[in-house]
């Protein structure tokens, strides 16, 4: 099971559906590639994790992604943590469909990503 609360996981699907709207709206305006103020919030708040908790939201997006059941979310966890925590940010705001692999993860693991989200409403 992740050692990251909810709520955090939950605020960065708000910040990754946030950019997603953004970089939208920038395509149908001509800005396509810019990347704005959401990119950036969403980089500093991932930034700001523990390294403990870039390991267990990167493996949350695995889980939800399938390339990792559920019940495989250790090791999701431990392949993470081979990683160099400094590019964390850049690799999930890199991700398509970030918030949806984090909302599938969290349900796959049991954990309703609704009930985080409205709590930060």
């Amino acid at each position: 099971m992740p050692e990251i609360h909810a709520d955090t996981i939950a605020q960065v699907i708000l910040l990754a559906r946030e950019m997603g709207e953004t970089t939208a709206v920038g395509a149908h305006d001509g800005l396509a590639g810019h990347s704005g103020p959401a990119e950036a919030e969403l980089r500093a708040f991932i930034d700001a994790l523990t390294e403990d908790e870039k390991y267990n939201l990167v493996a949350v997006a695995w889980v939800g992604r399938d390339s990792f059941s559920a019940d495989e979310y250790d090791e999701a966890y431990e392949t993470a943590s081979q990683e160099d925590p400094s590019t964390t940010a850049a690799y999930l705001v890199g991700t398509d469909l970030l918030a949806d692999y984090l909302e599938s993860g969290l349900e796959a693991l049991g954990i309703d990503p609704s009930d985080a989200e409205q709590d930060l409403m």
